[in-house]
């Protein structure tokens, strides 16, 4: 049996997806279903059961882990706004509903993947290393980071990091984020900016190092980021925090062009200015380092930017179906 908590929302129910691929269908989602439309993310996949969120560490306390045949938890679930200033929230949230399921799981034997985030990083001036000797340099830029460094910090000092996978996963994009709102990817916003004017909209720069449009992220398609994810399914002895993105940064400009190429479209982009509660807490430029997670034995190509920009406004947006199928 597999557990997916947040397995309704945009990486979960991706990995659901995945796994169904593989054959798996004994998967129960844990989840909660907010005002928005992430259950659709849910109606072609196959799994067993769905438990909400709050219910879930209820059953835990009542003895659900060690009376069901439970082998892997992928713990996808949290707040991923990066504009989220309830700190509170995003600490019981994210940090200790996460250190209650690793606590619980290492103790049933449980596999533990769980998701932690590229926001750790800071502005990057540390580095984009997953090296566990030096999370306590890291400095994150918002709350949401924060409360994925706590966990991961209190991980290492506790010497859980040998024992579980801790996932810090850059700028995905794909399939099943429709639900995110604001926190939508800036190609699904451009395909329905161009859509509906024929251009699409970027931040303008406020950095002299880089110019507009031309701040660069390592932008993973959601297809790569899940293949990688479940690399650590099939490798139980690969713990320990590891990125998971492509390696290579690139310009937001160089990231939307495909849209209108896939759209048959002249390219027309409008910079415009970024809000102030942004400035300071912008990240201009990720870049995974995946040396370590190809020393692990991580094989996979990576799909070219253009052709899975392609693939997600061909085969998803500018479908009847967009959800992963």
């Amino acid at each position: 049996m597999i557990i997916v908590t947040g397995g309704a929302g945009f990486i979960g129910s991706a990995i659901v997806w995945k796994l169904n691929q593989l054959g798996k269908e004994k998967i129960i989602i844990v989840d909660e279903f907010e005002k928005n439309e992430k259950y659709k993310n849910l109606i072609q996949l196959k799994y067993l059961d769905f438990i909400d969120k709050k219910e879930f560490l209820v059953k835990i306390d009542k003895g659900f882990l060690v009376k069901n045949p439970v082998k892997y938890i992928y713990h996808m679930g949290a707040c991923s706004s990066t504009t989220e200033t309830d700190v509170s929230y995003l600490h019981i949230n994210n940090y200790e509903y996460t250190r209650t399921l690793c606590i619980n799981s290492v103790a049933n034997g449980i596999r533990f993947i769980y998701a932690s985030s590229a926001a750790t990083y800071g502005n990057g001036k540390k580095g984009y290393q997953d090296d566990e000797r030096k999370l306590d340099k890291l400095f994150p830029l918002n709350a949401y980071g924060y409360s994925k460094y706590q966990f991961d910090l209190w991980a290492w000092k506790n010497r859980f990091l040998d024992k579980i996978a801790g996932l810090k996963y850059f700028n995905v994009y794909g399939p099943n984020e429709y639900h995110k709102g604001d926190m939508l990817s800036v190609v699904n916003k451009a395909f329905n900016q161009i859509k509906e004017t024929g251009k699409a909209r970027l931040f303008r720069s406020y950095s002299s190092d880089y110019g507009d449009g031309e701040q660069k992220r390592d932008f993973i398609y959601i297809k790569d980021a899940v293949e990688m994810t479940i690399f650590f399914h099939e490798n139980k002895k690969v713990n320990g925090i590891f990125n998971v993105g492509t390696g290579t940064a690139n310009t937001f400009n160089s990231f939307i062009k495909p849209i209108f190429k896939a759209l048959n479209l002249p390219e027309q982009i409008e910079y415009f200015e970024m809000p102030d509660y942004l400035k300071g807490k912008y990240q201009d430029y990720t870049r995974a380092d995946t040396t370590k997670l190809r020393n692990a034995g991580y094989k996979s190509n990576i799909t070219p930017i253009e052709d899975a920009v392609t693939d997600y406004v061909t085969n998803y947006l500018n479908t009847d179906n967009p959800y992963l199928h």
